[in-house]
């Protein structure tokens, strides 16, 4: 089964994503992680990346299809990804559509964590000191968030039409929201 997580950064996509890893031994395609790893290189991509996520701004499309198109085609995780954070765009979305085409897979679920700012700047806070994330500072997390929610309405409307599409509210324990997903999948 192939999943996508989405919603505002801090919604918990990657917890939930680490869940269905160990229920499911899926493979999750975490696209911060892979732009995190790039930027521990110092890469040259890397190097864009920071500059990017600096100014509050989505890493472009291309490095970031670049990285999605390789898991894609990698025979160990055919129909057994889990995608998290991504897509953030409407053109990664259809990106996506292609790339699962010419690997002969599809998307079984697509869950949206809504959560309102309030309670992921809380969120946020927490993790900042827990995970010393350097993308986790207020202003660019505000920056991320306002973005995220701009560029996420086109996304809705493309997937929600979708019969496998599942809106869940981010603001539950995670818990609760762990055993609202395990509802949907049966599993």
């Amino acid at each position: 089964m192939n999943f996508i997580l989405f919603g505002p950064p801090g919604a918990g996509k990657g917890t939930q994503a680490k869940y269905l890893v160990k229920k499911l031994g899926n493979f999750q395609i975490s696209t911060g992680d892979m732009l995190r790893e790039e930027i521990q290189k110092n890469s040259e991509i890397g190097k864009r990346i920071v500059s990017d996520m600096d100014n509050g701004n989505f890493v472009s499309d291309k490095i970031v299809n670049t990285l999605i198109e390789n898991v894609l085609f990698d025979p160990k995780k055919k129909d057994r990804l889990i995608f998290d954070g991504y897509p953030r765009s409407l053109a990664q979305a259809k990106n996506l559509d292609i790339l699962l085409k010419k690997s002969n897979q599809s998307i079984n679920f697509i869950f949206f964590l809504n959560v309102n700012k309030e309670t992921i700047l809380k969120r946020i806070e927490k993790r900042k000191i827990l995970e010393k994330r350097s993308d986790d500072d207020l202003n660019t997390f505000t920056k991320r968030y306002d973005t995220y929610m701009e560029t996420t309405k086109p996304i809705l409307d493309f997937y929600s039409k979708n019969l496998n599409f599942h809106e869940i509210d981010g603001s539950s324990k995670i818990e609760e929201i762990t055993a609202k997903i395990d509802s949907f999948i049966n599993v």
